[in-house]
């Protein structure tokens, strides 16, 4: 037996006449008290609003007395268009089902006045329409809901499939400029300009979709995945082989990098840097490791007129090669030890803390006995 078998005979008559003041009472009400709609100013969702409270208490006055179904498909298709809706428009099923419960508050309480105007109502009565109105809210919010989460699916796989596609047109490089950012702008990235790539094992790639979400772009390749940022990972998953940060036009060349770096360093516990690595790969005639760790090292001094660049690079490769003697670079430069004091000044100005680091003064050194003619 149906809930709304149970309903008394009448009440459809007694409601039907209050129906256009019930729909515009209970939509009101909705627009009112939940917050997710009360701010929207649209013509169009007040018009779905209403004609869906109309459509849902003109099927519950045809149930009265019925052992029928609670929504035929025509009806149910209502609320499942209703529910994608709000999942299109990014908003939760929260204050859809927010609205169910306040439209299934106010839809007791007028259905129970309209009978109070033309007989006394029996408390059995208000159990019955209590009951009934809970139990048709309630396939209300299942196919709202259901709507809500094949909207979620169909943009999820669709989001998919756009990511995939950005990543193909960026491993693959010599992508025009028009179709990358029209690709990535269609993938959830507002810009496009650095990209990391991260290397993965394939049984990764499932958790960093889920941990970078529309951040990052993941796709499987035979032997291992890789994983997209537009910026360095603050950590990284273990095993993984995080690549340089280039322009999305130079991924390929991150990417073997990446690749170089996981052959040279093996199998480790904890994410490898190739930032970590360049002056190896250099030092094992990488040309690719080399130019990113030069424009690294050299990049304070790019603002420079190209004399004074040249005069301090000079300067310093000298500077590094006599263990920092001013006489020396004095005497190989054929310049004043003054002026070899003014440039050293200059170029620590520029360098800062990275001239006492040996580590880096290493790589300063790599980088510009490779430019010397």
């Amino acid at each position: 037996m149906t809930p709304w078998q149970r309903l008394p005979a009448d009440l459809s008559e007694a409601m039907r006449p209050r129906l256009p003041v019930t729909v515009h009472a209970v939509a009101s009400a909705i627009t009112e008290t939940t917050p997710a709609f009360a701010t929207i100013e649209d013509a169009k969702f007040e018009r779905d609003l209403r004609t869906a409270v109309r459509v849902a208490i003109e099927r519950f006055l045809e149930l009265v007395g019925t052992a029928e179904p609670a929504l035929p498909p025509r009806i149910r298709d209502v609320f499942v268009s209703l529910g994608a809706a709000e999942a299109r428009e990014d908003r939760g099923p929260e204050a859809l089902l927010a609205a169910l419960r306040t439209a299934s508050r106010l839809l007791l309480r007028m259905a129970c006045d309209a009978l109070a105007r033309t007989r006394p109502v029996g408390t059995d009565e208000l159990i019955d329409l209590s009951d009934a109105i809970s139990a048709y809210v309630d396939e209300l919010a299942a196919a709202s809901t259901d709507g809500f989460a094949l909207q979620v699916r169909e943009q999820a796989g669709e989001g998919d499939r756009r990511r995939r596609r950005l990543a193909e047109l960026l491993l693959r490089g010599g992508t025009a400029p028009n179709v990358a950012l029209a690709a990535a702008s269609a993938a959830g990235w507002p810009d496009l300009d650095t990209v990391v790539p991260v290397l993965l094992p394939l049984d990764q790639a499932r958790d960093a979709r889920f941990r970078y979400g529309t951040g990052g772009v993941v796709t499987e390749r035979g032997h291992d995945a890789v994983l997209l940022l537009r910026a360095p990972p603050t950590s990284a998953p273990t095993e993984a082989v995080v690549g340089p940060a280039l322009s999305w036009q130079q991924l390929p060349e991150a990417v073997r990098l990446a690749e170089l770096t996981a052959e040279l360093t093996g199998a480790r516990h904890g994410p490898v840097f190739v930032d970590d690595h360049l002056a190896s790969l250099a030092l094992r005639g990488e040309p690719g490791a080399l130019a990113v760790l030069s424009a690294r090292r050299l990049a304070p001094l790019a603002g420079l007129r190209a004399s004074q660049r040249e005069s301090l690079l000079a300067t310093l490769h000298s500077w590094l090669r006599h263990w920092g003697s001013r006489a020396a670079v004095s005497a190989e430069l054929f310049v004043h030890p003054q002026t070899v004091s003014y440039r050293l000044g200059r170029l620590r100005d520029l360098l800062g803390d990275d001239l006492d680091d040996p580590a880096i003064r290493f790589e300063l050194l790599l980088v510009l006995t490779a430019r010397t003619p």
